[in-house]
């Protein structure tokens, strides 16, 4: 059984940086992704990652970077100049597949997700 961990959410001032790192219990083929959900809201692809090709949703383009480690176990997610709108909880997931930028950040093409760690941000 495939789990992934992720850590690093917290409370951040709009204009801070915060990163979120996710575990892979083992390697997962596919894209690695981050997504993130606020109550009422549909769950918002934010950012991909496979093969060292990155895509983003537009809204944080330029201010956040997903990267892996080596072993492609880990993924982070750099948070720069925050903002009030990106509080959220945030979700890794792994084992995405699909082709491209829209489908990368698709909920739909993952096939496990972590439990969700929660980014609050203050103005």
């Amino acid at each position: 059984q495939v789990t992934l961990v992720e850590s690093g959410g917290g409370s951040v001032q709009a204009g801070g940086s915060l990163k979120l790192s996710c575990l892979a219990s083992s390697y997962i083929a596919g894209y690695m992704g981050w997504f993130r959900q606020t109550p009422g809201k549909e769950r918002e692809g934010v950012a991909s990652i496979y093969r060292s090709t990155a895509y983003y949703t537009d809204s944080v383009k330029g201010r956040f970077t997903i990267s892996q480690d080596g072993n492609k176990n880990v993924v982070y997610l750099q948070m720069n100049n925050v903002k009030p709108e990106d509080a959220a909880m945030y979700y890794c997931a792994a084992g995405g597949s699909g082709n491209g930028r829209t489908q990368s950040l698709m909920g739909s093409r993952y096939q496990y997700w972590g439990q969700g760690t929660q980014v609050t941000v203050s103005s």
